[in-house]
């Protein structure tokens, strides 16, 4: 497991106005829009293979389907293909979820009045439709500029020099949050301070958004008091509560790498053994407690994600349960409720800075499980009623 240190970062230059992306920032629209250019490339007898996301991530409908049009040698004008998007999407917008941090993060600006704009390269009435399907996003947003209101599109600086002027704001006291590269550029380009949150977390990837003042791995890893605004005060003993995961399924592997290597016991298990919401989830450190069959609930705190340090091939989940046992529980079954959130993943440069911070982990973990309300889901009975055998939760 591994995971980036949580020293405080060095303070930037202060903001008094926020200017979000909406797609692939605040909600989780990508998988839908993926959804349906799978759906509409295949009507043309082509195989969807995902080909191209970097080159239309961030940009408007019609640049991003011309982008798809080309990429798949379609027998359609971009125009046709992106009116055949539009449609398919219209009712599917109400599908589309926050992404993790989302709303605690605009409730917690709105309840402090600070003025938040949306700059988004989609058109006008899709965001308006996007926002009214999340409770209150309406009013939480002053100012909305989309793709069809300015002359050019991101990377151009347009959308967010126009979100500025209608709040009466210098650029230099915004601060973009955005998702795509393009974005990243466009924010930028209008002189305002840039925080990036990649829809693309890869390696490759990365370098992609190096012109950002700041790269989060998610909105969970915002720390507002960094560019002079309210900071966020709801961490219990370390960890941030949020919405609990239940989890179940056979543990894969049990005292494996990680007791040998590590000094803890723990279970590797890949992602795709869990719920696809779980595969798709922010990678970083996670508390909660963990149900072993004929055993009895444990504290556990748990990483999901590539564990760098290892060079790992595929995203795992690994659970490290705060116990010491006699003897090895491999193929056993484990059940998993996480209900905190500590750090976001990252590498570090020793095997010994990583033993140090997972240790760390640890006692985080012990202390705020014995708090409301992490403490709460302990004597939940899904950690000990077994599930059917091939059943899964979701």
């Amino acid at each position: 497991m591994a995971g980036e240190d949580n020293d405080a970062p060095a303070q930037k230059e202060p903001v008094s106005y926020v200017i979000f992306d909406l797609d692939g920032t605040l909600l989780d629209t990508e998988s839908l829009v993926d959804e349906v250019l799978e759906e509409a490339v295949t009507g043309y007898g082509k195989e969807w293979d995902g080909r191209g996301a970097q080159k239309r991530l961030g940009k408007r409908p019609l640049e991003a389907s011309a982008s798809v049009v080309e990429d798949y040698d379609l027998q359609c004008t971009a125009v046709e293909f992106n009116d055949q998007v539009i449609a398919l999407l219209e009712d599917r917008w109400g599908r589309a979820r926050p992404l993790p941090g989302a709303i605690r993060l605009v409730k917690h600006l709105h309840n402090h009045n600070v003025p938040m704009a949306i700059g988004s390269s989609s058109p006008a009435q899709i965001i308006k439709t996007k926002l009214s399907h999340q409770s209150g996003w309406t009013d939480y947003f002053q100012v909305v500029v989309a793709g069809d209101m300015v002359k050019n599109g991101k990377p151009a600086p347009d959308i967010f020099v126009e979100a500025a002027r209608q709040l009466n704001a210098e650029p230099s006291k915004c601060l973009v949050i955005e998702d795509a590269p393009a974005g990243v550029l466009a924010g930028k380009a209008s002189g305002m301070q840039v925080v990036a949150v990649p829809s693309m977390p890869s390696k490759d990837a990365r370098p992609l958004y190096s012109s950002a003042d700041a790269i989060l791995s998610s909105l969970l890893d915002f720390q507002p008091e960094v560019w002079g605004l309210p900071p966020l005060n709801d961490r219990i003993g370390g960890a941030l509560p949020m919405e609990p995961w239940y989890m179940g399924g056979p543990v894969i592997k049990g005292f494996g790498r990680g007791s040998k290597v590590l000094g803890i016991p723990t279970a590797n298990l890949p992602t795709s053994a869990f719920s696809s919401q779980l595969a798709d989830h922010v990678c970083g450190i996670y508390i909660g407690w963990a149900g072993l069959s004929n055993r009895g609930v444990y504290k556990m705190v748990m990483s999901v994600g590539w564990n760098p340090y290892f060079e790992n091939s595929q995203k795992t989940v690994e659970p490290w349960i705060l116990h010491d046992f006699s003897e090895d529980f491999y193929g056993e079954e484990l059940r998993l409720i996480v209900v905190g959130y500590i750090r976001p993943e990252a590498n570090f440069t020793t095997l010994e800075d990583l033993v140090e911070k997972i240790h760390e982990d640890g006692r985080i973990a012990k202390a705020a499980l014995e708090m409301k309300p992490f403490s709460d889901f302990a004597e939940d009975s899904y950690l000990t009623t077994p599930l059917p055998v091939g059943v899964l939760s979701s």
